[in-house]
């Protein structure tokens, strides 16, 4: 069901769009494949979360929350009419709906934050990139595309300049919670971790939302194939660059020569996986791609994997009856992320440690079958999620008296 005649119902919060990838008045049905492509990212995390150090860990690491954030952008794009942005009064209704969501989604991430949950939640850093993605709701893909190019550069050299000027946080990959709204210097950390300092710095990580936007403002099944070969060339640009810098061009020699005191091998590790920045040292970090960098080379690679694989999913929609389990994790993506974080602070640290020690995959696989059978059973008895629901509703209040106004 659609709020209006020309947009589908979308959650961006929950990133599961009902598509309008003809038109403002073509409704051609749900892209199963993009809730496909989100329950990939949800499990990634999971993986990230609950998974052993490895090669598992090593492929979603990064790149899950960046699809996500590229998901997110569709589903603002498909929300905001596909490819027609709504006009008018339509538009007004949907910067409302996007805002109620993006407030919600910030103090839900502070909630499970403030709770002290086993990761980085990502759902307040989500919430003040809606709020900036309301101001080009009416650009098309051309303008989006370019704005996503030129934040993917520039944005981190920023960063990293802005950085280097100023007094370093000694937290890595902070989230703010509620404590940091009681006082002046709460107020003032959260900020710059929000934009700057943060697990997920909306600086760097708005090109993200922006690539997705583009992508939500295309008929996604007819460019599909393409959108294969253009992620993937992304993909290749972004770390092979980087590769050819650090193991050809001497990158990481320069790096090692800053870190003397520790063995190479620790050095790459430390290059593979950061907390949503480089260190500003020296400006060769930049060339890194290690996980949650922040730098160009990670931005456009990670851009580009999450582009191709939104491609591979909507091209996987004819197997959607096999693929059902993982679609259902997509469409009620926000209550199985939140719900792996409330379920892996109840065990506790002592738990999962234990069982990773005895059997490294169990505790991810468990979590994985559980989550699947869950969000199946759900979505076939009851369809939007409890979070899901929750957001929907909130939002569509607000929207709809806009829309009456109007027509009064």
């Amino acid at each position: 069901m659609s709020d209006t005649p020309t947009a589908s119902t979308t959650s961006p919060s929950q990133l599961a769009p009902t598509a309008n990838t003809g038109g403002p008045t073509a409704n051609t049905g749900r892209l199963v494949g993009l809730d496909i492509a989100r329950g990939l990212a949800v499990l990634g995390m999971f993986a990230a979360h609950a998974g052993p150090p490895g090669w598992l860990y090593t492929l979603v690491s990064g790149r899950s929350a960046a699809l996500f954030a590229v998901l997110a952008g569709v589903s603002l794009a498909l929300l905001s009419g596909g490819p027609q942005p709504v006009t008018g009064r339509d538009r007004t209704a949907t910067a409302v709906r996007i805002a109620v969501r993006a407030l919600v989604l910030f103090v839900i991430g502070l909630v499970l934050t403030t709770l002290n949950v086993p990761a980085m939640v990502i759902l307040a850093f989500y919430g003040v990139l809606f709020v900036l993605a309301i101001p080009v709701l009416r650009l098309r893909t051309t303008a989006l595309a370019i704005l996503a190019a030129v934040f993917a550069v520039a944005a981190p050299i920023a960063s990293f300049l802005i950085r280097s000027t100023t007094s370093s946080s000694n937290v890595l990959g902070y989230a703010p919670d509620l404590a940091d709204f009681t006082s002046l210097d709460g107020l003032a950390h959260a900020f710059r971790a929000l934009l700057l300092t943060g697990a997920y710095p909306v600086l760097t990580w708005i090109p993200f939302l922006l690539a997705g936007m583009a992508l939500g403002r295309l008929d996604l099944r007819a460019v599909r194939g393409r959108l294969v070969g253009i992620g993937a060339a992304l993909g290749l640009l972004g770390y092979g660059t980087s590769w050819l810098a650090m193991n050809v061009f001497g990158g990481f020699e320069r790096i090692l020569s800053l870190n003397e005191q520790f063995t190479p091998e620790l050095v790459r590790l430390a290059l593979k996986s950061n907390y949503g920045v480089v260190p500003t040292m020296d400006p060769i970090y930049l060339l890194t791609a290690g996980a949650h960098s922040g730098t160009p080379l990670e931005v456009i690679g990670a851009a580009g994997v999450a582009t191709a694989v939104i491609g591979l999913c909507l091209l996987a929609e004819p197997l959607r009856g096999a693929l059902t389990p993982l679609a259902s994790v997509g469409a009620l993506a926000l209550t199985a992320y939140v719900g792996h974080l409330l379920v892996l602070k109840a065990l506790g640290p002592d738990h999962p440690a234990q069982l990773l020690e005895q059997q490294p995959y169990v505790p991810l696989v468990l979590l994985v079958l559980a989550t699947l059978a869950l969000t199946t059973v759900w979505r076939h008895l009851l369809g939007r999620g409890p979070l899901e629901w929750g957001l929907h509703h909130l939002s569509s209040g607000p929207a709809k008296l806009i829309r009456r106004g109007g027509n009064r």
